[in-house]
């Protein structure tokens, strides 16, 4: 029952996403209810390893009741816990120091949790109209070679407003309290209210740290980004222009020959294996799902990346996941279509198949991964535990629109796109492969192949890498526009390279070669993650490096899949042009 309802909240949500992104439209009118969302609790270092702010012997206030609940599946699936103060909060009205919890006598179990928590350097997060506040829970003082430690028991909110909106909120804790065995301890609050003039757009502005994400360093990776894509695309045009020129002058005059003098003279290049060019790639059910995938994860990412420069997303609580999931599930069809109709012109039968793999490939790898983090999270009783009624609403979501989506582009794909068209005829009896150099193998261009792709965003990993695992707001979506479209024409210039040097060596495995050249970017990508985990955080324990390890799994897997599809797009297109413009006995 759970699960029904948060899968129809999620729907609710996403069709009015960009229209109204929170619980209430923002504006409150004086003396209106205003409430303090408790959210987690944890470790500094480690962002990801969070847990409920109440599992910590805190007390709550001694409101019970308010006038409405914040409930989305994306914030269930990010861990995003939020439970109700208790304070009394209205708007534009101050509150004096009051006190509305007290510990007659600290117990031994909530003593050793207090002092755990502030040697660990726990802090925790709260939300005020989706604004969030941080605070410490307390400090440790060294007295003479003693360590004592102490909490802050005190909360003091100046909230700033511009009208009848919430434009700022600031925490100051004070009253620090030693803790020891028995000790008495009070929690108090208060609130004072202050007129401003930040604008209600520019609230989330004071989060952000335009020193860190517009340092000279960021705009002089895209330039060299950029240089890198001229560079590339000049190295294409001479492949094009003059090398392929002089390939086709020298295979129109082998056509001026006789048959025996054709049958002895020397020919090699790309134009022996004609025959066998367009042969259908082994694992075609595999192949067609990746490619369809890829489609679908291109677009995906794509169009967050410009819902995020249009919309601002990050000011809302999990609405970037929610805008990802809504997409993903929206633009299934693309899924269908692509690898349906290319399962189609490779002679696939098996149809069915090939649509439920392209369907549930990444979602499974996805879940999968999510559930095992999710048992060791539950190990550790961490907010990160994904509630059951939330994987139901997950496997709603695959079962009842992905699905569907899917097969309808499938069928689509098979009758409007699934003609064979290639523009060779494919022999009968496979061509042997003649022997070549070692840098010629497949294997060899698939490593060499996502080098490039990978320097072109190595600057703009760093930043992405710091902004979900540190604690920065990733805010500067035009950059990562801009990385993007880099990344796509590098890696479609890369792949177009190492498939014409594949098939001069009269080499006709290029389909897999150019999806696997182009998709081992995030290889590298997932080498510079273990670097980033040990020489740039200070992550640790169980929980933290498996959730690191295996979401970092899945950003690579998803970048690969992406890069792979660019690729090999970019490759069908080269590779259908230069035979097509040869004459072919």
């Amino acid at each position: 029952m759970l699960g029904a309802r948060q899968f129809l909240f999620f729907i609710a949500f996403c069709l009015v996403h960009l229209v109204s992104t929170d619980e209430h439209n923002h504006v409150y009118d004086d003396n209106e209810e205003v409430v303090l969302w408790m959210s987690t609790v944890g470790p500094y270092h480690n962002r990801q390893e969070t847990y409920s702010y109440f599992s910590l012997p805190f007390c709550a206030g001694p409101k019970a009741m308010i006038g409405h609940y914040h409930e989305t599946l994306s914030e269930a699936l990010q861990g995003i816990e939020l439970k109700f103060s208790g304070l009394e909060i209205d708007f534009r009205a101050d509150v004096a120091k009051t006190e509305f919890c007290g510990l007659k006598a600290l117990s031994d179990h909530h003593l050793k949790a207090f002092i755990y928590a502030v040697k660990n350097q726990y802090w925790y997060q709260m939300y005020i109209d989706n604004l969030p506040i941080w605070g410490v829970v307390g400090e440790p003082e060294d007295n003479n070679g003693e360590i004592s430690y102490y909490i802050w028991t005190h909360k003091k909110f100046d909230i700033g407003y511009n009208g009848k909106q919430i434009v700022d909120v600031n925490l100051t804790s004070e009253n620090k309290v030693k803790l020891t065995p028995n000790a008495h301890i009070s929690f108090s609050y208060e609130v004072n209210w202050r007129k401003t003039n930040v604008k209600f757009e520019d609230r989330f502005d004071k989060y952000l740290d335009p020193n860190f994400f517009q340092h000279r360093i960021h705009w002089f990776s895209i330039f060299n980004s950029f240089m890198m894509v001229i560079f590339l695309v000049g190295l294409v045009s001479m492949i094009l222009m003059r090398t392929l020129r002089k390939d086709y002058a020298r295979y129109s005059k082998d056509e001026e020959m006789d048959d025996i003098e054709r049958d002895l003279g020397d020919e090699y290049g790309w134009k022996q294996v004609h025959g066998d060019v367009f042969r259908p790639a082994s694992h075609p059910i595999l192949f067609s799902a990746l490619i369809g995938c890829g489609y679908q994860v291109t677009l995906v990412v794509l169009s967050v990346i410009v819902f995020a420069i249009l919309g601002e997303l990050y000011t809302e609580r999990g609405s970037m996941l929610s805008t990802a999931i809504f997409m993903y599930a929206a633009t299934s069809p693309l899924n269908g279509y692509a690898g349906g109709g290319l399962y189609a012109r490779m002679g696939g039968r098996v149809w069915i198949k090939q649509m439920i793999l392209s369907a549930f490939m990444l979602p499974i790898m996805v879940c999968g991964t999510a559930f095992f983090i999710n048992f060791i999270a539950m190990y550790y009783h961490a907010s990160r535990a994904i509630p059951f009624g939330s994987m139901v609403a997950v496997t709603c979501i695959c079962i009842f629109v992905i699905l569907p989506l899917t097969l309808v582009g499938t069928i689509l794909g098979r009758n409007l796109a699934g003609t064979p068209d290639a523009p060779c005829r494919v022999n009968a009896v496979p061509r042997p492969i003649p022997e070549k150099k070692w840098f010629m193998e497949p294997l060899v261009i698939i490593l060499l192949g996502g080098i490039l792709p990978f320097g072109s965003i190595f600057i703009e990993m760093y930043f992405i890498f710091t902004s979900f695992w540190a604690y920065k707001i990733y805010y500067v979506y035009g950059f990562m526009l801009l990385v993007f479209v880099i990344l796509m024409i590098v890696t479609v210039c890369v792949t177009i390279v190492c498939t014409y040097f594949l098939l001069n060596a009269e080499d006709y495995r290029w389909q897999w070669t150019s999806f696997l050249a182009a998709a081992s970017t995030a290889g590298y990508v997932y080498i510079y993650s273990f670097y980033y985990f040990f020489f740039k955080t200070k992550m640790y324990g169980l929980f933290q490096t498996a959730f690191y390890f295996g979401y970092m799994a899945l950003f690579s897997l998803a970048l690969g899949i992406m890069c792979g599809t660019v690729g090999y797009i970019g490759t069908n297109a080269f590779v259908r042009k230069i035979y097509s413009t040869v004459k072919i006995d």
